[in-house]
């Protein structure tokens, strides 16, 4: 394999959400959150910024702020399944060979973050790339809320990722990594992936990317300087407001 050549962003975006609902519309300084998360996304540079919207509204807002937004499925069970879905509608004859998933949920993102999870696709075994972060918060270490990457970077800032978990782990001195759920697959990758089944592992951990890992797939972890904030919450939307006010 060699070094994708044409990448493309996708953004997932739903209005489903338990804890704050129709959240990709939340109010930011006058926009909505998802035209953040594009914005972000078009600074990085990478190539073309679709977002994969399950609702109307969503699409619609998008394309007011000049992006480009298509439509999928609202009942697809994965943002993984949207981004799919999304590409083959955009780019039906395969012309881009890698995509990079930005969660919308992440308005505060660095570009220079996006740019960091394309990169690993220059070693030609990687069949996925995704980040993480050091831990430096004691209580992270133990909560099983925090996914933490299993890889031995050494002194890299690149290394294969061995296992995705939710516990403690591994075991002994020296760091842990917070995963963070930015992905780039190969356009092949991507295909297969939403092709397979889930997993027996994924299923007890509750973590996508592990099916990509019992399959045989390679998955690197580029480490960067921090975790970017989700929002899921009324109080993380308000930290985000303060976040991009000042």
């Amino acid at each position: 394999m060699t070094t994708p050549r044409n990448p493309v962003v996708v953004i997932p975006a739903r209005m489903a959400s338990t804890r704050l609902p129709n959240k990709p519309l939340a109010d930011i300084h006058g926009e909505p959150m998802i035209v953040h998360v594009w914005r972000r996304a078009t600074d990085a540079g990478i190539g073309p910024v679709i977002v994969a919207c399950a609702e109307q509204e969503i699409a619609d807002a998008v394309t007011a702020a000049g992006g480009i937004a298509v439509l999928t499925d609202p009942d697809l069970p994965s943002g993984s399944d949207r981004v799919h879905q999304a590409l083959q509608s955009f780019d039906p004859d395969g012309k881009y060979d890698a995509v990079v998933n930005v969660q919308g949920d992440l308005p505060t993102i660095d570009a220079a973050d996006i740019r960091a999870v394309f990169e690993p696709l220059v070693d030609p075994n990687v069949d996925i790339a995704t980040l993480a972060a050091e831990i430096t918060r004691q209580e992270e270490r133990t909560n099983p809320n925090v996914v933490k990457a299993v890889a031995a970077f050494g002194a890299g800032r690149v290394a294969r990722a061995l296992y995705f978990t939710r516990a403690t782990a591994p075991h002994g001195d020296g760091p842990l990594y917070h995963h963070i759920g930015l992905y780039t697959y190969r356009r092949a990758a991507l295909d297969r992936f939403v092709s397979l089944p889930p997993a027996e592992l994924e299923k007890r951990e509750k973590l996508e990317q592990l099916r990509a890992l019992e399959n045989g797939m390679v998955i690197a972890v580029a480490l960067v300087n921090g975790v970017p904030l989700g929002v899921d919450t009324p109080e993380d939307l308000e930290r985000a407001r303060l976040v991009l006010g000042s």
